[in-house]
């Protein structure tokens, strides 16, 4: 929220980064078309950035996940008699989001969730982890543990039951313990 920092470009860059699809998603679960959404969900941030929402935010206040949602929700309430007197993006600063494998995404993603909000809970956290398997392979570069990282990547996001550990153990020339010992 302080926008006078060097890093609060780069922050808020991941932020829409990271955060854009779910949002997309729940907009396309409240029965948005596809056009619609891509253009409520970037209208949405350009106007979240723009009004710096997260000046003053602070943990103690709830999660960041609920805040980002209700603004969304309040957003919709609001852009709904917007969106009959403007055309699509009438004098709005465009983000540039990537819609070409958004709709492809959200028919995968489309799954039987009771509630765009259960839904969009889903994607925040699929967001999430796709930061924090990026991050994890940043840093196994930075310490010349690639090789280990492009083996050992698929076992962060399958059950206990299908985990092969004398597979990668064979492959990485390394004791089934110690692959056992890396994926943990």
């Amino acid at each position: 929220g302080k926008r006078s920092t060097p890093q609060s470009d780069h922050a808020l860059e991941e932020l829409c980064r990271t955060y854009w699809f779910p949002l997309y998603a729940y907009v396309r679960r409240r029965g948005y078309s596809k056009e619609d959404a891509e253009d409520l969900t970037q209208t949405f941030l350009a106007r979240f950035l723009e009004k710096n929402y997260l000046a003053g935010l602070s943990a103690e206040h709830g999660r960041f996940r609920a805040f980002l949602l209700a603004s969304l929700k309040h957003f919709l309430a609001n852009e709904w008699d917007r969106s009959h007197r403007q055309k699509r993006g009438g004098g709005v600063t465009l983000l540039s989001l990537d819609w070409q494998t958004a709709d492809t995404q959200f028919q995968i993603a489309a799954t039987a969730e009771p509630s765009p909000e259960q839904a969009f809970d889903r994607e925040w956290a699929l967001a999430l982890l796709g930061c924090v398997i990026e991050r994890l392979r940043v840093e196994c570069a930075a310490d010349d543990n690639g090789r280990w990282f492009a083996v050992l990547k698929p076992y962060l996001t399958v059950g206990k039951s299908a985990i092969p550990y004398p597979q990668a153990a064979a492959e990485l020339g390394v004791s089934e313990g110690a692959v056992r010992v890396a994926v943990h």
